[in-house]
């Protein structure tokens, strides 16, 4: 066990290692450009977004557009399923209804939502109603069609046998197929989730008083670049958290269904 722990203990930390190492070249390179083009405007050096992303976060002002961004990207998110998934869940179990509304959906999921923004600015205005539209219409596309892929891998015998033993088509969805579709269920959430957070920056640059997108626009128009790329980064970062949160909620909630290495 100890030599077991022992072989274990440096591949745990090779990783943060291999991450550290990466980061510090990039870092490095990112100097090396920025002292190269000697315009703090155009390319601030890594110090000076450091210290930006200190200010911001010293004055929470940061904090405070994260919290809306995500506020408008979980509201959105809810809606979208509220949505997608008793729609795909209807267009997997009953293919005549499938072949009558996929033709509208198969018109309107190459739409960009970025591209209803012009469209949108008229109808709702600035503020939240807006990005949360814009975020809505996004995420709704890649869970729909999750769904529907998740409810054809059911195994239609596990639905015979049920029909077979006199359940209900309520307790079916409920009992058989969502369980079973639950998988794919998931992956559709963390690709709506992922396309939703890309939509809501967009939206925030035009559309909302608040918010990263705004952050990026406002200190876009002021030249103040560091601040600029502190909002970038941090829009990285979330939606990198949001992704690590999803497929760590898929691992506990699907075991059976995750490779295991």
């Amino acid at each position: 066990m100890n030599k077991q722990a022992q072989t274990q203990r440096p591949r745990s930390l090779w990783g943060p290692l291999v991450y550290l190492r990466t980061m510090l070249v990039f870092a490095l390179f990112w100097a090396g450009v920025s002292w190269w083009t000697a315009n703090p405007i155009l390319l601030p050096s890594p110090w000076a977004v450091l210290n930006a992303a200190v200010e911001l976060v010293r004055d929470l002002e940061i904090f405070e557009h994260v919290g809306i961004s995500l506020g408008r990207m979980v509201l959105s998110i809810g809606i979208a399923c509220v949505l997608a998934i008793p729609m795909g869940l209807a267009m997997g179990l009953n293919r005549r209804f499938e072949r009558i509304v996929e033709p509208l959906f198969d018109m309107l999921r190459p739409i960009s939502g970025i591209a209803w923004i012009p469209l949108a600015l008229f109808i709702f205005g600035i503020g939240n109603a807006l990005p949360v539209f814009i975020m809505t219409y996004a995420a709704f596309f890649p869970i729909l069609l999750g769904t529907v892929a998740g409810v054809d891998s059911v195994d239609r015998r596990l639905i015979n046998a049920a029909r077979t033993m006199g359940i209900s088509q309520r307790a079916i969805v409920l009992r058989v197929v969502i369980p079973a579709a639950l998988p794919g269920l998931l992956v559709a959430v963390r690709l709506g989730l992922a396309v939703s957070w890309t939509a809501v920056v967009a939206a925030e640059l035009i559309g909302a008083p608040s918010g990263l997108g705004y952050g990026v626009q406002w200190y876009r128009e002021l030249l103040m670049t560091p601040q600029v790329m502190t909002f970038i980064a941090t829009i990285g970062l979330i939606g990198y958290l949001c992704d690590t949160g999803i497929r760590w909620l898929n691992q506990r909630l699907t075991p059976w269904a995750v490779e295991r290495k």
